[in-house]
C-alpha cells in the first residue's frame, strides 16, 4: 500500500492548521498536538524540522510558536515530502543501489512507469492546494 509517513500527515497536519486560523498568529506545538491528537513530543520534532528545512518560523519565549514562513504556492509536494523523508517510490529498490536483484527484475520497468507518473503529479501539486 502506499502511503505517507506519520511525519508528513503531521506536518501537513500543522501547515494547514497555521494557514486556516491565520498565517500571522502564532501557534504553539502544544495546541496543535492537543487539538488534533497529536504525540507532543513527535510533533515538537517534526516543528523542529519544518523550521530548519525553511517552512515555519519558530517563536521563541512562553508565548512562543510557529507561523509559515514563506506562501505555499511556491512549494511543490514533491520536494516537500522528499524534505521530509527522502525519495519517493513504490519500490525502495528504485533508488537503492545495492538491490542485487534489480538488473533480473522482471517488474522494474512498470513499476518505474508508474512510480514517475506518482512523482510528476506530486511536482504539478503545490502545498498550497493540499492545506486548503
Amino acid at each position: 500500500m502506499l502511503n505517507i509517513t506519520k511525519n508528513v500527515e503531521y506536518a501537513l497536519i500543522s501547515i494547514r492548521h497555521i494557514k486556516i486560523n491565520g498565517e500571522k498568529n502564532i501557534y504553539s506545538a502544544k495546541e496543535i498536538s492537543s487539538q488534533y491528537n497529536i504525540p507532543y513530543e513527535l510533533l515538537a520534532k517534526i516543528l523542529q524540522k519544518l523550521c530548519k528545512l525553511g517552512y515555519l518560523h519558530a517563536i521563541k519565549g512562553p508565548f512562543g510558536g510557529y507561523q509559515l514562513k514563506n506562501s505555499l504556492e511556491e512549494i511543490k509536494l514533491i520536494n516537500f515530502f522528499e524534505d521530509l523523508e527522502g525519495p519517493i517510490g513504490l519500490a525502495k529498490c528504485l533508488f537503492n543501489a545495492n538491490c542485487n536483484q534489480i538488473d533480473l527484475c522482471n517488474i522494474k520497468s512498470p513499476i518505474n512507469k508508474i512510480n514517475n507518473n506518482i512523482r510528476e503529479l506530486l511536482s504539478k501539486t503545490t502545498l498550497n492546494e493540499i492545506t486548503t
